[in-house]
């Protein structure tokens, strides 16, 4: 059987929100015996099926930043080496999501989404046994490799498998879940690493994902493009060696001895962008679309948001290394503090929409760069003596403004890209997206080394959290150059603001 046509100019609004990525052009749904028929009553589980691999990688992730510190002294290496762990699976996210919806198209979402949950499991299994840092880099790798295909291409079959009418419905199935793997995480991971061992972080991914593998090949049908896009290969491995050799060289540069391979690694992640520029600019399909960056409002939210990204990517790697080494916390009461910039980051998401209303998206942009990078340069103050509802009620703060930002750039980027150009677009955003996760744990870690070394100890002290903070924030501080250049009316279709 055949899903409808269903054009992009009608689902925009969830694509705009950073939602859903945007769909190919005619697909074929493959009926097989053990698949289910999109009707009334069943959607709401494929929502659902989906928004639980969601929550299992959100909630993976804000687990692990509280693990981090005690993993640092099994592992026997220095806690600020522990970015490796974070930016090897952002990495994989950076360098294969481009990729996922073509591998959609040619073989099937459900297959693709089935292996990629598998593969996420598989990654997690092997980070349970991880015996030092090497190894956990290796298997988060592989974590990272089925995220990447495992959340965009999830979201690629809920859009199309649920009817155009009952698209509000089943977003709200898919949301939920995935803004409360963020708020349980940081306490769920302190309890684990305080009464239990780190390993059961990943030990808890197994189950849920082998029931998703069962629910998936039950209730989810195969979809697959009838003339998939043609594959670049030099394109993929140009852009791959270019993302992983700049962002294992940034990373590096923390690490004390090893900054002439840190110099070389950079140089020929340099080599290899260039040399991927150059190829895109004579291929009519390229898995990075550069000409996308002359449309305005699009090059302005991926500068923008990229800088603001950084400070949100270092983040999660300091403050609970902060609370745990500087403040002498366990992990459970780390955690317990941590969970307050999810929480800030849900009770925006109803505000978003009236506040976008009201002011537009530049000034918007502006008020609420600024309000953000505030906040998280008051971070750089905590200290023992503080009270914890004033350092909980900061973060809270400085979540709901962060969270804010990105919900407006998401939303900004795609105002005048046209829906040709829609899947390409929102797999460039993507990719930069994690790409500035990434780099952010990097100059997070690089400058709390700095501070190290400056003091000559070699344990981080509150100083050296403080620098470290400061130099993230005053990069995010930096978009609001970016943000001052948007138009006065950008966006104004998608917000309703009439100035």
């Amino acid at each position: 059987m055949r899903v409808r046509r269903r054009g992009l100019a009608s689902i925009n609004s969830e694509i705009r929100d950073g939602i859903l990525p945007a769909a190919g052009d005619i697909a074929q749904v493959a009926r097989e015996d053990n698949a289910v028929d999109h009707t009334p009553k069943n959607y709401r589980l494929v929502a659902l099926i989906i928004a639980c691999a969601l929550f299992m990688e959100q909630m993976d992730a804000t687990i692990l930043a509280t693990a981090l510190p005690t993993m640092a002294r099994d592992f026997h290496v220095p806690a600020t080496n522990m970015s490796s762990a974070l930016t090897s699976y952002l990495l994989a996210l950076a360098i294969f999501i481009p990729a996922s919806g073509r591998l959609a198209d040619r073989f099937g979402s459900r297959t693709v989404f089935r292996a990629a949950i598998l593969i996420f499991v598989a990654g997690s299994a092997l980070c349970g046994v991880a015996p030092s840092l090497p190894f956990i880099m290796g298997a988060r790798f592989l974590q990272g490799l089925g995220g990447a295909m495992m959340i965009p291409i999830g979201r690629l079959v809920l859009l199309r498998s649920v009817a155009k009418e009952d698209m509000v419905s089943a977003m709200s199935w898919l949301i939920m879940p995935a803004l409360i793997g963020p708020i349980l995480g940081p306490p769920v991971g302190g309890a684990i690493v305080t009464y239990l061992d780190w390993r059961w972080i990943f030990y808890l991914n197994l189950p849920i994902g082998l029931l998703g593998v069962f629910l998936v090949t039950r209730y989810i049908g195969e979809v697959r493009a009838e003339t998939p896009v043609r594959a670049d290969p030099w394109g993929f491995v140009l852009s791959g060696v270019a993302l992983g050799c700049l962002l294992f060289g940034f990373e590096m540069t923390s690490r004390t001895g090893e900054l002439p391979l840190a110099l070389g690694l950079v140089g020929i992640g340099c080599v290899a962008g260039a040399l991927y520029i150059r190829h895109a600019r004579h291929r009519a399909d390229p898995i990075l679309d550069l000409s996308l960056m002359r449309v305005p409002t699009f090059r302005l939210s991926l500068i923008g948001g990229s800088l603001t990204r950084i400070t949100q990517g270092a983040q999660p790697f300091l403050l609970p290394m902060m609370l745990q080494l500087g403040f002498g916390m366990t992990a459970a009461a780390s955690g317990a503090i941590t969970v307050a910039g999810a929480i800030g980051s849900l009770a925006m998401k109803g505000l978003a929409p009236r506040i976008l209303r009201r002011w537009g998206f530049r000034r918007s942009l502006i008020i609420g760069g600024l309000g953000a990078s505030a906040g998280y340069a008051v971070c750089g103050l905590f200290r023992p003596d503080w009270p914890v509802p004033l350092i909980f009620g900061v973060l809270m703060v400085s979540g709901f403004f962060m969270s804010f930002q990105f919900s407006a750039y998401n939303t900004i980027a795609y105002d005048e890209i046209p829906s040709d150009r829609m899947s390409s677009a929102t797999s460039f955003y993507a990719t930069f997206q994690q790409l500035m996760l990434s780099l952010g744990i990097c100059v997070g870690a690089a400058s709390l080394h700095v501070g190290m070394l400056g003091g000559g100890h070699t344990l981080p002290r509150l100083g050296d959290f403080t620098l470290a903070f400061w130099v993230v924030t005053a990069v995010s501080a930096s978009a609001t150059i970016w943000n001052a250049r948007f138009a006065a009316d950008a966006g104004a279709g998608m917000s309703g603001h009439r100035g």
